[in-house]
């Protein structure tokens, strides 16, 4: 067997990533899609153990020591990023799904974006960061479609 057909043989690997709190419980949503293709989590560490695979450094904009803590995280993202090779990212955000982001478009992966199920009117500053490059970008609400012309409504996660 050739490598060519091991390859298409295989299932498809996901990096689901986001940071903690709502964005993580709904990428939790999302485990039946982990019972059908291979794939891990990335999260934030936390106080809380919440079970993901690989735990990057929490930060946010206002964070004064977000870019030291970004340089750390994209350092981590390469390492995960080699050891598993994910033909697919699927992110509800924030800061921590960047560099993930960043490699999928260095190495022409699958992005998935689902924006916040919180924004009904307005979208995440990641999401507005992301949208253009995403391969699927996914809107909980109706409403943000006047947003992102090119989303797909998906409806709730929930």
């Amino acid at each position: 067997m050739g490598k060519k057909e091991i390859h298409k043989s295989r299932k498809p690997k996901l990096c689901l990533v986001s940071s903690s709190g709502g964005h993580w419980e709904q990428l939790q949503r999302l485990q039946p899609l982990l019972e059908k293709y291979d794939g891990f989590y990335v999260s934030e560490k936390t106080t809380y153990n919440c079970g993901a695979n690989y735990t990057m450094l929490q930060t946010d904009l206002k964070d004064m020591w977000m870019i030291p803590k970004m340089i750390c995280n994209m350092g981590k993202a390469v390492f995960i990023w080699f050891r598993e090779k994910p033909d697919f990212v699927i992110t509800t955000g924030t800061l921590v799904a960047y560099p993930f982001y960043l490699l999928s478009i260095l190495y022409r992966k699958k992005f998935i974006f689902i924006e916040s199920f919180s924004r009904i009117y307005d979208g995440t500053k990641a999401g507005r960061m992301m949208y253009k490059h995403a391969d699927l970008f996914i809107v909980q609400w109706e409403t943000l479609l006047e947003i992102y012309p090119k989303a797909v409504y998906g409806g709730s996660i929930y």
